[in-house]
């Protein structure tokens, strides 16, 4: 039966192809999501190597809210490997690579023993609106696959977006801001109060969408708030 099983994936394979999701090229048996010459050269940070004063992100919020650490799993490169696979994530349906890069990067961290006091892992919510047109939040498929490789639980529903807003994409650091400011609210006090929050998102660029959900969580009870992202730009 094993045999059986095997011969029938190859055939499948062979009439449809699985490809890489950062580089399109076919993957080999036994890889899953990412072909191994792209997980040897994603442009890996390791940020979560260095010590918190050393970190370059985490100037990125001082002064405006305070969090414990600000991590960010790999490089944004436009028209690079990193850019794709966020584009398959984000908008070709491909939600199981959120959940392999977490688990991934999970894995790191747990290896290298940041952020073994997390208590909580919470995705930075979609409105309900951009949730039914996309069919999924991105941020919920990284915090499940971080969450599996930490092992603590996360919740899609502590934090929710009350206003729809407009994209950040062409926004300077002020508008960016102006445009969340007052958008989240904590709906589970109960479930952040005295914890140590993770909260996560795809791409981490001015900070302006993280901090307005790290100060939510801190005004509901949250005893500490570290941020993750798949990449910074």
């Amino acid at each position: 039966m094993p045999m059986l099983r095997t011969a029938l994936s190859d055939f499948i394979a062979l009439i449809f192809p699985r490809t890489c999701l950062a580089c399109e090229q076919a993957l080999s048996r036994g890889e899953q999501h990412i072909c191994t010459t792209c997980r040897t050269a994603l442009p890996y940070t390791d940020y979560h190597l260095l010590a918190p004063a050393e970190n370059p992100l985490a100037p990125r919020f001082w002064g405006r809210v305070p969090v414990e650490q600000v991590l960010s799993y790999l490089r944004f490169l436009r028209r690079g490997r990193v850019q794709h696979l966020l584009h398959q994530l984000k908008y070709r349906g491909q939600s199981e690579v959120g959940v392999a890069l977490g688990k991934m990067y999970g894995q790191e961290l747990a290896s290298s023993g940041n952020l073994a006091d997390i208590d909580l892992v919470v995705p930075v919510p979609l409105h309900r609106r951009k949730l039914a047109k996309r069919g999924y939040n991105q941020a919920d498929a990284f915090a499940e696959g971080l969450a599996a490789s930490l092992q603590v639980p996360w919740s899609a529903q502590a934090l929710r977006r009350n206003s729809y807003t407009s994209t950040q994409t062409k926004k300077n650091r002020a508008e960016r801001w102006e445009n969340v400011a007052n958008v989240f609210e904590v709906t589970e006090p109960a479930a952040v109060t005295g914890k140590h929050v993770l909260v996560v998102d795809d791409v981490l660029t001015t900070g302006a969408t993280l901090e307005a959900c790290a100060q939510q969580l801190l005004q509901a009870g949250a005893a500490r708030v570290s941020i993750a992202t798949i990449a910074c730009a």
